[in-house]
């Protein structure tokens, strides 16, 4: 008997879901877009996929259904979700469906901030040591359409976010976990929720497999009592020197990532890449040649003796004080944005003792933060509500001197004025690019 599959969500996962069932199961998506609003992405899938759209796409329920897909968007505590659960309807997600098919070994990296930056580098010192490796999920490919490719001599290296990990009943053989603070709390109850989510990376591992954690981080430590697994404390800087098991990497000095922030997310690479088989030789040539991913501290532009700096992902108080502390010249910092309970005191503190000498603040956060910086004792100038990208970065080149540093670090979510981190981010660069040049 053919079942019957609800994929809740249409984005890149719904869709990689769709293609991945397409003649094994009745599929119906679930999207609260409009079909207008979805444009062509549902082209592909027409006359095979059933598409319940708009602002009642749920009225009909779930609890039909044999297994529910959701993406990472639907909490599972939304009601239509609870009540299929409770009739005994499955639920589960791309992701959850990868761990059950995937031949390959997995390296899983979970944390705050530093995922992507940390499973790139991972990706690239395997391959630098000649490892048939794929990355895949949040960036990289979607991981069902990566199954073909997959044999149990490859390496599958996954960003991995609490969302997805939430319900995930298996772990992978080498979970690395970075640093952690609260974040997402508009989706979780709480920070306890959040952390719970997270330790699903190392509650289903085997004896031998690998548990790699930030041995400076309290929360990331904690997670050794909760796994079966051989577990590893990264922590391979001495004297601004990388180490891999004794054997000297290189200096600090030569990495092309800026930020001391970033120190830990290379050792939890090397770490990881190590463990999964990787050469010393290799390790060393991939560390000192990336250069990291781009709205991560990138540098745009230097114009007129003026540094631009692309930091858009940055959407916490923790990653943005982690920026500002990457720098010593003078800095203009251009910050704000949605709301996402987050705490600014700790940031307000950094803008006030660090080299921020302009503030140039947007979104709904920016009165939190100007009360935050100036409460801790900033004395430098507020510029407030900018209504675009494009005013933002001309009042930036107004106050800029030769020597001086303008950075976009938002500590905030992207929502109301873009798309998304990206969208704020190509428009700084664009417009970055528009600036004339004496």
């Amino acid at each position: 008997m053919t079942k019957k599959i609800a994929i809740l969500g249409f984005g890149i996962e719904g869709q990689d879901l769709c293609r991945h069932w397409l003649g094994k199961a009745k599929i119906t998506v679930f999207d609260q877009k409009t079909s207008q609003e979805l444009g062509d992405a549902g082209e592909e899938f027409k006359n095979q996929v059933e598409f319940k759209l708009g602002p009642d796409y749920l009225q009909d329920g779930l609890a039909t259904f044999d297994i529910i897909f959701r993406s990472p968007a639907f909490k599972l505590t939304t009601p239509a979700l609870a009540v299929a659960r409770q009739k005994g309807v499955a639920i589960s997600s791309a992701t959850k469906l990868f761990f059950d098919l995937c031949p390959a070994k997995i390296i899983g990296v979970t944390g705050t901030k530093g995922k992507g930056t940390t499973a790139t580098l991972i990706t690239q010192i395997l391959q630098q040591a000649g490892k048939k490796v794929f990355l895949a999920g949040n960036i990289g490919q979607p991981v069902l359409s990566l199954l073909p490719q997959l044999t149990q001599d490859s390496w599958a290296v996954l960003e991995l976010s609490s969302f997805q990990l939430q319900d995930l009943t298996k772990s992978p053989q080498i979970a690395v976990v970075l640093f952690i603070s609260s974040e997402h709390l508009d989706y979780h109850a709480d920070t306890q929720e959040y952390v719970e989510a997270k330790t699903n990376i190392v509650r289903h591992q085997q004896a031998d497999d690998w548990a790699v954690l930030n041995g400076q981080d309290v929360t990331a430590r904690s997670f050794a009592q909760l796994t079966p697994a051989r577990v590893l404390y990264f922590d391979c800087v001495k004297n601004k020197q990388f180490f891999w098991r004794q054997q000297l990497v290189g200096p600090v000095s030569q990495l092309k990532l800026k930020g001391k922030h970033n120190w830990a997310n290379v050792c939890a690479a090397i770490n990881a890449a190590g463990l999964a088989g990787a050469d010393l030789a290799s390790i060393k040539k991939a560390v000192f040649a990336f250069a990291g991913l781009e709205h991560r501290l990138e540098k745009v532009a230097e114009i007129n003796g003026v540094e631009y700096y692309n930091d858009s992902f940055s959407t916490t108080p923790e990653t943005a004080i982690a920026a500002i502390q990457s720098f010593q010249k003078p800095l203009i910092l251009i910050a704000g944005g949605s709301e996402k309970g987050s705490d600014f005191t700790a940031l307000g503190q950094a803008i006030a003792s660090g080299p921020v000498k302009t503030l140039i603040l947007m979104g709904q956060m920016a009165d939190r933060i100007k009360v935050a910086a100036l409460k801790a004792g900033f004395s430098g100038q507020i510029i407030r509500q900018p209504k675009s990208m494009a005013a933002a970065v001309d009042m930036a080149r107004q106050q800029a001197q030769p020597g001086t540093v303008v950075l976009l670090s938002p500590a905030c979510a992207s929502f109301g004025m873009f798309t998304n981190y990206k969208d704020r981010g190509q428009q700084f660069k664009q417009h970055v690019s528009t600036l004339p040049k004496n």
